[in-house]
């Protein structure tokens, strides 16, 4: 054909998952795999930082002889790198939010708290900051705090964003959520949710998913609606699954979590909740 395999890769892959995977370390293509090792500027494309990319480009073309006027070669490659270094970059921030205890000295942890409250119940006011009402909401005791401790702020912020970009469909799982047979802390099955998304990330396997959702940098806006699809499927998977009692949970959660991993294989996928 006259051009080299990377040229090959980037013009017969379609944009999106396939074509990144297939120079990233995702695998679509053992061919592919091999390209990072044969020369260091290629083995060091896929380490770049989202600064580096641009150079790393020019290099890459200057390596393998490609021309500069090759704008098809040079926007793809561009976007594929872009996708990497953003991935990594989204699971440190990811990460970092994690870290970060929920303190109830902080005020603006406190004012997202109590913005939690108000989305999903406008019609009640919280009558104290300590208080058995926060079960109404599925948190497990007086103080949601405590509930936070496995995934830091990450859990609150998720909830909070799930409640203000969806509002309507959150007081209706809410609602849902406290049937008299096969009702579930809303609270708590959010914050499960919360480790759920996070795990995925972390072990690459959302890649796909954001490869073919953003054409360039994800970001963590782009985590919380991934985030917000499992809430509302997970509703949907509980009640068509009617488990026996909530003492079953693990089991349940764990089959939808099987279920999410056997979607994200396909890389065509898009796992979104449509506004």
């Amino acid at each position: 054909t006259g051009k080299c395999e990377l040229q090959r890769v980037l013009g017969g892959a379609e944009a999106g998952a396939r074509r990144t995977l297939s120079i990233g370390n995702g695998g679509a293509g053992a061919g592919a795999a091999r390209l990072p090792r044969k020369r260091r500027v290629l083995r060091n494309a896929v380490r770049v930082e989202e600064a580096e990319v641009e150079k790393c480009v020019r290099d890459i073309m200057k390596e393998k002889k490609i021309e500069q006027k090759d704008t098809g070669f040079k926007t793809s490659l561009h976007i594929s790198l872009l996708q990497i270094s953003g991935y990594k970059k989204l699971y440190l921030n990811v990460e970092n939010l994690r870290k970060v205890p929920y303190d109830s000295e902080n005020e603006e942890h406190e004012e997202q708290l109590i913005e939690l409250w108000n989305l999903l119940m406008p019609h009640e006011n919280l009558k104290a900051r300590i208080s058995k009402q926060w079960c109404d909401i599925g948190f497990q005791g007086d103080d949601p705090k405590t509930d936070f401790r496995g995934m830091g702020l990450l859990g609150l912020v998720n909830l909070v964003y799930f409640s203000k970009h969806y509002t309507d469909e959150a007081r209706q799982i809410l609602s849902r959520s406290n049937h008299p047979k096969l009702g579930y802390s809303y609270a708590i099955v959010g914050i499960n949710l919360t480790e759920m998304a996070y795990s995925l990330l972390k072990n690459g396997a959302l890649k796909a998913h954001l490869y073919n959702m953003v054409s360039g940098l994800p970001h963590m806006e782009h985590f919380h609606q991934f985030y917000c699809y499992l809430v509302y499927e997970f509703d949907k998977f509980w009640f068509e699954e009617e488990p026996e009692s909530i003492m079953h949970f693990n089991q349940y959660r764990e089959k939808f979590h099987e279920k999410i991993k056997g979607l994200l294989l396909d890389c065509n996928v898009v796992l979104t909740l449509q506004d």
